[in-house]
């Protein structure tokens, strides 16, 4: 069930290879602690749309000390400078690192033992950390190695959907089974396997933060869902967008995306969201919207 719900489950606990704060992994590389909050912070500010993953933890934690779910930020250490730093958890996120930093992570992510969900971030690092972590004991199950970075900082200059809403609690039995549909043709398997409780519990969650929004059609059903996957002071990342495929091609995409992204420009300055680079429909919805492309990112899905 991990391997399912990689690419947008962040949340999932990490598997119990705990180290501790200050614990030395190679010659450069150490596990931050809370007495290094401040230096993470520092090198996440040099990007806060492309490390908004990381900023929203250390928003909601306050500290780079490890988490009690097992999840760590290493630290690469350059004249006892940090330059670079990559969060291991459930998932595998670099953090402002090159190529031979990224490689670093790797050799000190090997040895630990633990399995992933997925490595995403901007692509240079972490196709660097999959060309050593291909060597271990797990297998790829996709590798999407070109996905355009899109921000928008200004009003979408399209008019918004008007019929756009936060989710309330009571549509979760409603809105659960589109974020499935939306996942199932992402990668091709229902996160509700087996139950799929983490699943759930992440949906349950987006909604009570207001972070997930809907729009519902004249017979009760989900026409429009999307969700602030990760949200920040500084940014927000949008995920999950899915349209009910009975209402597709009618050029309704654009309106309901300017009514996402003026709803997380009220949270934040700035939006974000990631997207295939061969999903050419996506991509020109989103700069009808106002989008433009800030980076690349790349997602090793296990």
């Amino acid at each position: 069930m991990a391997r399912i719900l990689s690419r947008v489950a962040p949340w999932l606990p990490s598997a119990p290879s705990r180290r501790l704060e200050g614990e030395c992994l190679t010659g450069t590389v150490r596990v931050l602690g809370a007495s290094d909050t401040g230096l993470l912070g520092e090198l996440v500010a040099r990007d806060p749309v492309a490390n908004v993953f990381i900023d929203a933890q250390l928003a909601a934690s306050g500290s780079a000390a490890p988490t009690s779910s097992g999840g760590m930020v290493l630290g690469r250490f350059d004249g006892g400078m940090l330059d670079s730093a990559c969060w291991v958890g459930a998932n595998v996120v670099p953090i402002e690192a090159s190529a031979e930093a990224a490689v670093e992570f790797a050799d000190a992510i090997l040895p630990l033992g633990r399995r992933f969900s997925s490595v995403f971030g901007l692509s240079e690092a972490v196709l660097s950390i999959w060309s050593r972590l291909q060597d271990g004991p797990q297998r790829a199950f996709d590798i999407r190695a070109r996905q355009p970075l899109m921000i928008l900082d200004h009003a979408p200059p399209a008019g918004p959907a008007t019929g756009l809403r936060p989710t309330l609690e009571s549509d979760y039995d409603a809105v659960l089974p589109a974020c499935a549909r939306m996942f199932e043709e992402e990668l091709g398997y229902s996160p509700l396997t087996g139950g799929g409780s983490y699943y759930r519990s992440r949906v349950r969650s987006l909604i009570r933060q207001g972070h997930s929004l809907v729009d519902f059609d004249a017979s009760g059903a989900v026409r429009f869902k999307a969700e602030l996957g990760t949200v920040s002071p500084r940014a927000t990342q949008i995920q999950g967008v899915w349209m009910d495929p009975r209402h597709r091609g009618r050029g309704l995409a654009a309106p309901y995306m300017a009514a996402v992204a003026g709803y997380a420009l009220s949270l934040a300055p700035v939006t974000s969201l990631y997207v295939n680079d061969y999903n050419a429909a996506a991509l020109a919805t989103y700069r009808r919207v106002g989008f433009r492309q800030a980076g690349e990112f790349a997602t090793v899905l296990f």
